[in-house]
């Protein structure tokens, strides 16, 4: 029981880490708050992390209920998360702002920028909620769906030592540093989003054509 649950953990943040893109929201955040204190930065940061867990925790354990109300399937769903993520990581590669200019501005003057724009919709955006829904409905028992939230919550310890550690990354790397370096994790989600719609493909020809694939 130990090991599976540890598998779910470790496979869960291993999947959505890169697909959250932490790393990539540093300069983000430094770039909201840079004008703030210290104790404000990390308040925003706790806050952050707190609120992506929320949001994702919801996901996850609605995630049967959301799929039944629509009448999606599994397949699809897969595909259509694919196609997500593979969009983030498009934008990623070729260092398309993650935020448009409007809402950039909009952000710079909001008092509490915890939830929109950083936790909706630059950590847990559409991609990862893609991500959570399909955990929840691949699940198959109670280990699974406490292995996932506690991978969850490991993701969002993460975002916050990331948000409230990362000014001297940000002034190590630079800006070309950090741009590589999302550029490096933008391949990786790119391989993620292939991976999601060739299983989605599979379990669509599968649900089609059960002796077709065997």
């Amino acid at each position: 029981m130990w090991q599976q649950l540890t598998s779910v953990i470790v496979g869960t943040f291993l999947t959505l880490f890169p697909v959250t893109n932490p790393v990539g929201a540093i300069p983000i955040f430094y770039g909201l708050t840079g004008a703030t204190t210290k104790f404000y930065r990390l308040r925003q940061a706790r806050q952050t992390a707190i609120n992506v867990v929320l949001v994702l925790g919801v996901f996850l354990l609605a995630g049967r209920e959301i799929l039944s109300f629509f009448g999606i399937s599994l397949g699809v769903l897969r595909i259509a998360g694919g196609l997500l993520i593979a969009h983030t990581a498009w934008e990623m590669v070729t260092a398309r702002q993650r935020l448009t200019t409007p809402e950039s501005d909009e952000a710079l003057d909001k008092d509490d920028i915890s939830f929109t724009p950083m936790a909706i919709p630059i950590i847990s955006g559409p991609g990862a909620i893609g991500v959570v829904i399909g955990f929840a409905a691949s699940n198959s028992g109670w280990i699974d769906n406490i292995g996932c939230l506690a991978g969850i919550v490991l993701l969002g310890v993460t975002i916050y030592l990331c948000l409230a550690l990362g000014e001297p990354l940000v002034g190590i790397l630079g800006k070309n540093g950090l741009g590589a370096l999302n550029r490096v994790l933008g391949f990786f989600i790119l391989a993620i989003a292939v991976q999601f719609i060739a299983d989605g493909t599979v379990t669509l020809l599968r649900e089609a054509a059960p002796n077709l694939l065997r």
